[in-house]
């Protein structure tokens, strides 16, 4: 769900959605918070194959990247002069580069997002159109898309602050898949068939 955060004519500004995004999640642990394009945007519980995928992604970075660690937990700074605030469902960056910087990091030094699809109404507008295009104005140089409804994975990468990514490398599921420098993996998806609900 996306809610507009507008009243009048003024914005929501980004100190007062950290306040309300913090307090949502005191009150409710199930309840998390994005702001993407002026928009506060109302991030759906995730299902089991959901979290599956990320725990898979993690297991695979671990392996061939051992002194990176994929965060499913950690909130970036986005959007042109960072007055985005996105929960990527992972953020790739070197190990411990998080530590003390709360909950909404700013995006340099990270090496990666990812996300996967939901099955809700504004998995369309945020996963595939939103946030590609906020990842990309702050420089992350990789975004991977786990796309369920389509079963497929969409590498997105050389990030351009004006168009998005340049590239996006579209991988059935079942095929493998190389993500670009600075990330160096490969991976094989046809393990993640059994999380496509």
């Amino acid at each position: 769900m996306t809610v507009m955060a507008e009243r009048g004519s003024s914005q929501l500004s980004v100190d007062m959605f950290e306040r309300i995004a913090e307090f949502a999640e005191r009150e409710d642990e199930t309840v998390r918070f994005e702001f993407i394009n002026g928009r506060i945007g109302l991030r759906k519980v995730t299902n089991g194959n959901h979290g599956a995928i990320i725990m898979w992604l993690v297991r695979q970075c671990m392996q061939a990247r051992p002194e990176l660690d994929l965060s499913p937990v950690q909130g970036l700074k986005v959007e042109s002069y960072r007055k985005g605030r996105a929960l990527p469902d992972a953020v790739l960056a070197p190990v411990a580069h998080f530590a003390g910087q709360g909950d909404w990091a700013d995006t340099e030094g990270v090496l990666m997002t990812v996300e996967v699809t939901s099955f809700d109404s504004d998995t369309h507008d945020r996963d595939r159109m939103e946030k590609p295009q906020a990842y990309a104005e702050s420089g992350i140089p990789v975004y991977l898309l786990v796309d369920r409804d389509r079963r497929s994975v969409l590498v997105h990468s050389d990030p351009d602050p004006v168009v998005g990514y340049r590239n996006v490398l579209k991988r059935r599921l079942g095929q493998k898949v190389v993500l670009p420098d600075p990330v160096g993996i490969e991976f094989d998806t046809e393990e993640l068939k059994p999380y496509m609900d």
